[in-house]
């Protein structure tokens, strides 16, 4: 089964997610995402401000640091954007693998060791691109191993007899499955999977389909 492994899925995540925004830097990226209140361009500032979000709690501890206010200019090129989603992604993966073995990070979903914290940046890079294809009218989806590696420990409630990529939608709230409504309140467990106590996901406080 995939796994996390060190910072190695975010340096595929980044790069999957930069070649597709980049083959469509020439696109509008001021129209709207579907079932959004972002546009494109909105969407794809919000990934760097996440990943430096992530870098900095890990960084920081089982506290919650609320002391700075973090804002990517949503208003700057495309080619800018998504080189600063290059450069959040390096600074994150970093501090993964530069953090001592067991560190944990303040996170609303529990506190996340690095490999929860990699696994949610994954999920940022792979979901909100697909959204930004979306809003482009385009198609957007990663590799398989990659979005099972990512669904496998971020949703371990998830099911495992799916489509990996379509499960990963699913359990952000994007679409429905067969047999499986569309989820309204949805969370992440980026807490060691040796914390789970094996309940479903549903109803977290973190997370929404636009979120």
């Amino acid at each position: 089964m995939a796994v996390m492994d060190g910072s190695s899925n975010l340096w595929q995540s980044a790069r999957s997610a930069t070649n597709f925004l980049t083959s469509a830097a020439d696109r509008d990226w001021d129209r709207p995402i579907p079932e959004m209140t972002w546009s494109v361009r909105e969407v794809v500032a919000h990934i760097s401000e996440v990943l430096l979000w992530y870098a900095t709690d890990l960084s920081a501890g089982s506290r919650e640091l609320s002391t700075m206010d973090l804002k990517v200019r949503s208003t700057d090129e495309p080619e800018q954007l998504i080189r600063t989603i290059t450069a959040f992604s390096s600074v994150l993966g970093h501090v993964v693998d530069g953090v001592d073995p067991g560190q944990r990070g303040w996170h609303p979903d529990g506190l996340a060791d690095g490999a929860g914290f990699t696994a949610m940046g994954c999920d940022e890079l792979l979901v909100h691109t697909w959204d930004a294809a979306r809003g482009l009218g385009l198609e957007f989806e990663p590799s398989q191993v990659l979005s099972q590696a990512v669904l496998r420990r971020l949703f371990p409630w998830a099911p495992a007899d799916t489509d990996p990529w379509d499960t990963l939608l699913w359990a952000n709230g994007r679409q429905e499955l067969p047999d499986r409504p569309r989820q309204r309140n949805w969370h992440r467990h980026p807490a060691p999977l040796s914390e789970w106590t094996g309940t479903a996901g549903e109803g977290g406080r973190y997370g929404s389909a636009g979120a």
